[in-house]
C-alpha cells in the first residue's frame, strides 16, 4: 500500500522526476578524477586514455573502445597509442609545450633542501619496505590524456600531459 501511494504522489507532482536526469555520476567521483586517470597504473609510465566509441579511419581500420596508454615519441612529433605495450596507432603532434616554471622552482635553494629531506625520508621508508618484502615507494608523476571530437572540423583532438610536458595530436576519423 505504501509503495503504491509513494509512486502515485511522485507522478502527480509537476516538478518531481521519477527517474534521474542524464548523465549521472554513480558515486562521489567525477569521471576522470580517480587516481588511475591522473597517475596511471603502477606498472605504466604513460597516461591512460579511455576511448568510449570505436574510431574508424579512411582505410577501414578501427580502434575498438577501451583503455589505452598514450606515449609521446622521443622527438615529440608523434603520439603513440598503446594497448598492452603494443602500438596500435601513431598520431601526429600539432603542438608541444614544456613548462619552464617547474625547472625554475626546482633551482630554488629552499626547494632543493626540501627535496633532499623528502629523498632521504623516501630512502629510509624504502629500506623498511624492502625488509618486509614490499615494493619501493616511488614519487608519482602527474599524467593525463583525453580525447575530444570537434564537430566543425570533423577531427579528433588528443591531449597528452606527463609531468611538465603537454602535447596535442590530431587525426581525422
Amino acid at each position: 500500500m505504501f509503495e503504491g501511494m509513494f509512486v502515485e504522489k511522485v507522478l502527480t507532482q509537476e516538478y518531481t522526476r521519477p527517474y534521474p536526469q542524464q548523465p549521472q555520476d554513480t558515486s562521489g567521483y567525477y569521471i576522470g578524477s580517480q587516481a588511475i586517470y591522473k597517475y596511471s597504473l603502477k606498472d605504466s609510465d604513460y597516461p591512460t586514455i579511455i576511448i568510449p566509441d570505436p574510431l574508424y579511419d579512411g582505410q577501414g581500420g578501427v580502434i575498438k573502445p577501451g583503455y589505452y596508454e598514450l606515449a609521446l615519441s622521443d622527438a615529440a612529433d608523434f603520439l603513440i597509442l598503446l594497448q598492452s605495450k603494443n602500438p596500435i596507432a601513431i598520431i601526429p603532434v600539432i603542438k608541444v609545450e614544456y613548462d619552464d616554471t617547474e625547472q625554475a622552482r626546482l633551482n630554488n635553494k629552499k626547494v632543493k633542501k626540501e627535496l633532499k629531506k623528502e629523498k632521504k625520508a623516501r630512502e629510509d621508508t624504502n629500506k623498511k619496505r624492502a625488509k618486509v618484502g614490499m615494493k619501493p615507494d616511488e614519487p608519482k608523476i602527474f599524467m593525463e590524456a583525453t580525447i575530444e571530437y570537434d564537430i566543425k572540423g570533423e577531427y579528433y583532438l588528443i591531449k597528452y600531459q606527463r609531468g611538465t610536458v603537454k602535447a596535442w595530436g590530431v587525426f581525422k576519423g
